[in-house]
């Protein structure tokens, strides 16, 4: 791939194909354990390394998997990358692993992980595939603590366990329940779709504003 593709597997990840607020994948962790920024990124980041580990090391084994056992055997490379993620947090993260709790194993079965290894890092080589691991995980992990911040904020006044909303400020605590995770969710993917609305717009009048060749027009002569 060229540097522009590079640049575009980047750029899908993080934001025009975003797991979340475009593809809506992985919607379990995302609405069950998005209640603050904290959480948001703790999982975020966990998913981000297991997306990394898997997109690698699928890259590296993609022409020797027979195709009929392909996807058991990405599994398999997924379920080592969560026991390892999970007996890291468990040792170094002990508070975050105990709140996060049965969400970080069904990792395994995140939708947007084993759709990145066998869309794209069955498919590509190691770097472009890492590239991918990292963008989409980060992508990942940048919609959890949006959404965990927007409902930390409305729902408890506070922001990472710091009152921002001042003492008259009446939490809406429907907002950490879950009804208040797709309500944010909707009004944040809106967002995200009038944003791409608009760069379309953007980028569709100044293709319209360049000149194009006269019609018949022949090339000059060196």
């Amino acid at each position: 791939m060229s540097e522009l593709a590079s640049k575009k597997v980047v750029l899908d990840g993080l934001w025009y194909n975003n797991g979340v607020l475009v593809q809506m994948l992985g919607m379990c962790p995302t609405l069950a354990v998005s209640t603050n920024a904290e959480n948001g990124i703790g999982m975020g980041l966990a998913t981000t390394g297991v997306l990394l580990g898997s997109n690698v090391i699928v890259s590296v084994i993609r022409k020797v998997i027979p195709q009929d056992v392909r996807i058991p055997a990405y599994i398999i490379v997924i379920a080592a990358f969560v026991t390892i993620v999970d007996l890291l947090m468990n040792a170094f993260f002990l508070e975050l692993h105990k709140t996060l709790g049965i969400f970080i194993p069904l990792i395994v079965v995140n939708c947007i992980i084993l759709g990145r290894a066998e869309a794209f890092a069955s498919k590509n080589g190691v770097f472009h595939a890492m590239l991918d691991g990292i963008s989409t995980g980060v992508g990942f992990t940048l919609a959890l603590v949006v959404l965990g911040s927007v409902r930390e904020i409305l729902g408890a006044g506070q922001w990472w366990g710091m009152d921002v909303m001042g003492a008259s400020f009446h939490p809406a605590i429907s907002m950490i329940l879950p009804p208040g995770a797709f309500i944010a969710l909707g009004f944040i993917m809106a967002g995200t779709k009038g944003i791409n609305l608009r760069i379309e717009a953007a980028a569709a009048a100044k293709a319209k504003e360049s000149p194009a060749a006269p019609a018949g027009a022949e090339p000059s002569p060196a």
